[in-house]
C-alpha cells in the first residue's frame, strides 16, 4: 500500500516497541494510541495476533478503517485471521462494563514480566488483561511477600497472580461473575501457583464489605468499574457517588501499616479527599502508566498507608 501518516507512524512505533517488549518479557503491549488525531484507533499486540480498536466518530469511513486494517496486516505481518476488530462509542451512562459480544470461548495465552496470561481478543470488548496497569501490578508484585492480599472487582485475577507470584502468603479475589472467577483460577493454574491459600468469593463487593468480619488484609487492590448495574447486585454502582463508602469498607479491612491501592479509569473522576484523612497517601499516576500507552488519563491511580 502506499505511504500514508497512520502506515508511516505504525511503521516507527512498531519498531521501536518490539524491542521494548522483548527487554521487558512481553507479548501484550501496545503499539499504536491515537497518535494521529484523524486516526483514532488503538492497536494492540497479543502474541502473534493484533487488537484494533477504533473510537467510532462520525465522517469516518470504511476506506480509512481498511486502510488501518491493511497497514496492521502489512507492518506487524499478521493474516487478516489474526487480525480482531472492536468499535467503542459514546454510549449513555450506564452501558455494563464488561459486556459479552460472543461466545467463542477463545483464549490466547500471553507473557507478561515473567508470567503468562489468558485473554479474549473476540467474546468481550475488554481482553482480561488491562494493559495500563502492569506497572502497578508489577508494584504490588514487589509488597506481597508474606502478606494477606485481597483483590476486589479481582475481574480475571491479574493482580492476583502478582500477589502469588510475590509470595503472598494468602490472597481473596472477590467479583461478582462467575466467569472471571474461573478466569481468575486458570490464570493462577497457568503459572503453577494455584492452591489452597487463594480464595475466589462470587459476590457484590458492595455487599460483601458490610458483611464481611474479622478479616484483616496486608495489601488490598480496588480497581471498581466506572459504572455497573448487574442484575445480580443490589442497585447499582457508581465510582463517582460510591468510592467513599467503597475506600471506607477496604480501610477497615486494612491493618495499620497497611497498603491500598486503589485506581479508577473514570476520567472525570473527583476524589473525596477527607476519605484519606488520617492517613499516607499519595497518587502514583501519570507515573503507573506505562510508557507504550500514550493516553495519560488512561486511569488514576493512588496508593495509601493505613
Amino acid at each position: 500500500m502506499a505511504d500514508t501518516a497512520f502506515l508511516n507512524r505504525l511503521k516507527k512505533n512498531v519498531a521501536h516497541r518490539r524491542k521494548w517488549a522483548a527487554k521487558y518479557d512481553l507479548t501484550a503491549y501496545r503499539v499504536y494510541d491515537q497518535d494521529i488525531p484523524e486516526y483514532r484507533y488503538t492497536v494492540d499486540a497479543y502474541a502473534d495476533h493484533a487488537y484494533v480498536v477504533e473510537f467510532r466518530r462520525h465522517g469516518v469511513g470504511e476506506e480509512q478503517r481498511q486502510e488501518v486494517l491493511v497497514a496492521v496486516q502489512e507492518v506487524m505481518g499478521i493474516p487478516p485471521e489474526r487480525i480482531h476488530t472492536k468499535t467503542r462509542e459514546r454510549m449513555p451512562w450506564g452501558r455494563a462494563q464488561y459486556e459479552k459480544l460472543a461466545s467463542s470461548g477463545q483464549r490466547l495465552e500471553v507473557r507478561e514480566q515473567g508470567l503468562r496470561f489468558l485473554v479474549n481478543l473476540v467474546d468481550y470488548l475488554d481482553t482480561g488483561l488491562f494493559l495500563d496497569h502492569r506497572i502497578t501490578r508489577d508494584m504490588v508484585r514487589k509488597e506481597s511477600q508474606g502478606k494477606r492480599v485481597l483483590n476486589l472487582f479481582c475481574y480475571t485475577g491479574s493482580f492476583t497472580v502478582y500477589a502469588a507470584h510475590g509470595g503472598a502468603s494468602a490472597t481473596t479475589s472477590v467479583d461478582l461473575s462467575n466467569t472471571y472467577l474461573q478466569w481468575a483460577e486458570d490464570n493462577l493454574r497457568l503459572n503453577g501457583l494455584w492452591g489452597p491459600t487463594h480464595q475466589l468469593v462470587r459476590s457484590d463487593v458492595t455487599r460483601w464489605l458490610g458483611q464481611v468480619r474479622g478479616q484483616v488484609y496486608d495489601l488490598i487492590v480496588m480497581d471498581p468499574p466506572s459504572f455497573s448495574s448487574s442484575a445480580k447486585m443490589e442497585g447499582t454502582l457508581d465510582i463517582q457517588r460510591d468510592h467513599v463508602p467503597l475506600i471506607t469498607g477496604a480501610l477497615a479491612l486494612l491493618r495499620p501499616g497497611g497498603v491500598l491501592y486503589f485506581s479508577t479509569n473514570f476520567t472525570s473522576f473527583q476524589l473525596d479527599e477527607r476519605v484519606f484523612a488520617g492517613m499516607t497517601w499519595r497518587e502514583l499516576t501519570p507515573g503507573s502508566i506505562p510508557d507504550d500507552i500514550r493516553n495519560k488519563k488512561i486511569h488514576r491511580c493512588w496508593r495509601v498507608v493505613r
